[in-house]
């Protein structure tokens, strides 16, 4: 067997040789992660940005985005360096050649971001949902398998204590047998009560670059942790209905959305509104002989048979997975892929449980998947 110190020798020699580690005066040192940002008119990218304060080995090398005055109010914003700033993705991907990309443009733009980032084999990650249609989302898909790239989507939702509890109460130790119904709450006042940023409002009442209203924007987080808890089950079919609460503000897209997800054993029900009294993420899971409801993010009670309601305080996630910044390093620097929530494959199948859930509301009709 080889020696402890010969190991630990040639490993730095391997992370040396890829780049990871760098020699420095006062010894070795992990090179800075550099991360460049496409698009800025998803509003999130707000969030992502003070995040990075809070990963201090992170370099922000790129921000493109064709809009002059959008690039000018975030970088008096941030004081970012004018250097950094450019009109086109593509070029700033051949300047400044980050080790990854993370995408705040309209759903829309997602393809065309993965193409470009797969062009030049650069992992890339995008705020939900995946694409806009199945069209765009098997471009995707086609794209990241033919240039190697991880492909990452980001949903708040994901860096929930309270879903990792859930996950382990009911499917690790497996507390209530399988799972029979599930129920996810999710959205807001809506965006434009709320107060989101002009460019955002543009896009996400656009029913060609958000796909829908509140169906895309909200509908999408039910799907992707259902899709989750079913492990990648497709369902057998879609029904859903939308609404125009409040055609005034929003003529073009649906404020409400309501979506029966159809499985063997198992039933979804997805409400996705931009008329909630106040701002919800909660999921509520019911087994055969349990029950777990999780509120928001550190909430948290379950049932066990005849045994009384219970809270229990989520341990906190593990380093890697407790935000979206901490788990894209963790990709491409190799040490996990992506699965469950972030997943391509997961979100192939919410991106067809959405377009199906749109025809339906068009059509008035059930929608067949045919999953099994």
């Amino acid at each position: 067997m080889m020696p402890v110190m010969t190991r630990v020798v040639s490993f730095l020699v391997v992370l040396l040789s890829s780049g990871l580690m760098a020699q420095t005066s006062g010894g070795l040192a992990v090179r800075p992660f550099r991360v460049a940002i496409a698009g800025l008119a998803h509003g999130h990218v707000d969030g992502f940005l003070r995040a990075l304060a809070a990963h201090s080995n992170v370099e922000l090398v790129g921000v493109a985005d064709p809009d002059a005055a959008l690039r000018a109010r975030y970088a008096a914003k941030y004081r970012l360096d004018a250097a950094i700033l450019f009109a086109d993705t593509a070029a700033m991907l051949d300047k400044v050649q980050p080790e990854a990309v993370a995408t705040f443009t309209s759903t829309f733009e997602h393809a065309a971001v993965v193409e470009a980032c797969a062009a030049r084999k650069t992992p890339v990650m995008m705020e939900k949902p995946l694409a806009v249609s199945m069209e765009h989302a098997r471009a995707i898909e086609r794209a990241a398998k033919r240039s190697g790239i991880p492909v990452i989507v980001n949903y708040e939702t994901t860096w929930y204590a309270s879903h990792a509890a859930l996950w382990r109460f009911i499917k690790e130790q497996k507390a209530g047998g399988e799972i029979r119904k599930m129920v996810a709450m999710d959205g807001h006042e809506g965006p434009k009560e709320i107060g989101v940023g002009p460019e955002f409002l543009s896009w996400l009442t656009d029913p060609v670059k958000n796909g829908a209203g509140a169906l895309f924007d909200f509908g999408c987080y039910g799907a992707n942790l259902m899709t989750w808890l079913m492990d990648n089950q497709r369902p057998v079919s879609v029904v859903a209905l939308t609404e125009r609460i409040k055609p005034a503000i929003y003529p073009k897209v649906d404020d409400e959305a309501n979506i029966l997800v159809e499985y063997p054993r198992a039933v979804g029900i997805i409400q996705g509104s931009w008329n909630w009294p106040t701002g919800r993420k909660d999921l509520e899971v019911y087994a055969e002989r349990a029950s777990a409801i999780a509120t928001g993010g550190a909430s948290l009670r379950v049932r066990s048979g005849n045994h009384p309601e219970e809270a229990r305080k989520p341990e906190p996630l593990e380093p890697d997975d407790r935000d979206s910044i901490a788990y894209l390093i963790s990709v491409v620097r190799g040490r996990r892929d992506v699965v469950g929530l972030s997943s391509l494959e997961n979100n192939l199948i919410v991106t067809e449980i959405l377009t199906a859930a749109r025809e339906s509301a068009r059509t008035g009709r059930k929608v067949m998947l045919g999953g099994r």
